[in-house]
């Protein structure tokens, strides 16, 4: 077929429907019906390409690609855009291209990316598992990840809340919390029934870990800010999905009190992040410069951070 007819099939027969995958031909993409359900690769134990054969299916796949010998179903997407752009997300593979690129030159783009692809997307499928496995049941016993440690949760009744132990503030929440260390590690004691819901427990918990959120961030934007010549002025804790942290100009921060599950090396790592900018607003190599200045290791914290992070539903 000429090249010049192809291109405008592609243009005006973006969504016809083509022949099933046949996995023993060569032709690595047809166009299906928007999916319905979600079909879950198959566990891998390391992301290698000599594996068998599995698939992934985006939610919203509307093609449909055989790379690597795993069939993937992914979203594509045309927009105004200058270059095709690969997204690996947790419910899959999305593909976006120019409106003007014919859909032959996208087939090339995956094949060309597919050993990438397929990494990316059994790398991304273990850290969404590790993530569920880690998910925290608000419950008596349950251990809570605590400035990089395991933190046991003990509920107390009212009455048995007045044993010895370190007071720390309730958060407003009209209970008295414990926390001690024994054999088995350090214990944050909650002065709740044992039956109290786990939206309770997780309540009160959350309250408690706000509280030491405050006066933590604000001994270590003390600590920084003289170290990069900063003054900071205001400090609000932040509950936000995708950011740990923001800081503006005139020297107010914010920090996501999520950042103590962290072990303390990333949490001063997001600190001296956020004061960073109050000397460049922006991620140029300056910025980053002073970042290293007074975090060396900031790559491997950043990673960290990335790579421990806990679904923001805990």
């Amino acid at each position: 077929m000429h090249p010049l007819l192809r291109f405008t099939l592609d243009l005006f027969e973006p969504n016809k429907a083509l022949a099933p995958v046949n996995l023993a031909q060569k032709a690595t993409e047809i166009v299906v019906p928007e999916a319905r359900r979600v079909i879950a690769p198959e566990p891998l134990a390391a992301p290698t390409l000599a594996c068998a054969p599995t698939s992934w299916r985006h939610p919203r796949a509307n093609r449909e690609a055989r790379l690597c010998e795993v069939v993937v179903a992914y979203e594509f997407k045309r927009g105004q855009r200058r270059s095709i752009g690969f997204v690996i997300r947790p419910e899959g593979l999305v593909v976006s291209a120019p409106k003007w690129l014919p859909l032959h030159q996208v087939d090339a783009a995956l094949q060309d990316k597919s050993q990438w692809i397929i990494q990316k997307l059994r790398e991304t499928q273990a850290r969404q598992q590790r993530l569920l496995a880690r998910r925290i049941e608000w419950c008596d016993g349950t251990l809570i990840p605590y400035l990089g440690q395991s933190l046991r949760l003990l509920l107390v009744p009212h009455q048995a809340a007045g044993r010895t132990g370190a007071r720390l503030k309730a958060g407003g929440i009209g209970t008295t919390e414990f926390m001690e260390a024994d054999a088995s590690g350090p214990t944050l004691r909650v002065a709740l029934p044992h039956e109290a819901a786990p939206d309770q427990i997780r309540d009160t918990v959350q309250a408690w870990l706000r509280c030491q959120a405050q006066q933590l961030f604000k001994a270590r934007l003390d600590h920084f800010a003289p170290q990069l010549r900063v003054q900071w002025r205001t400090l609000a804790l932040s509950n936000a999905r995708t950011r740990w942290g923001s800081a503006r100009i005139d020297g107010a921060i914010r920090l996501n009190w999520r950042l103590m599950h962290f072990q303390p090396a990333v949490i001063d790592y997001v600190v001296v992040h956020e004061l960073s900018h109050l000397r460049v607003m922006d991620h140029s190599p300056r910025f980053w410069a002073t970042v290293h200045s007074v975090a060396p290791d900031y790559v491997a914290l950043r990673r960290q951070l990335k790579d421990e992070a806990l679904p923001h539903g805990l």
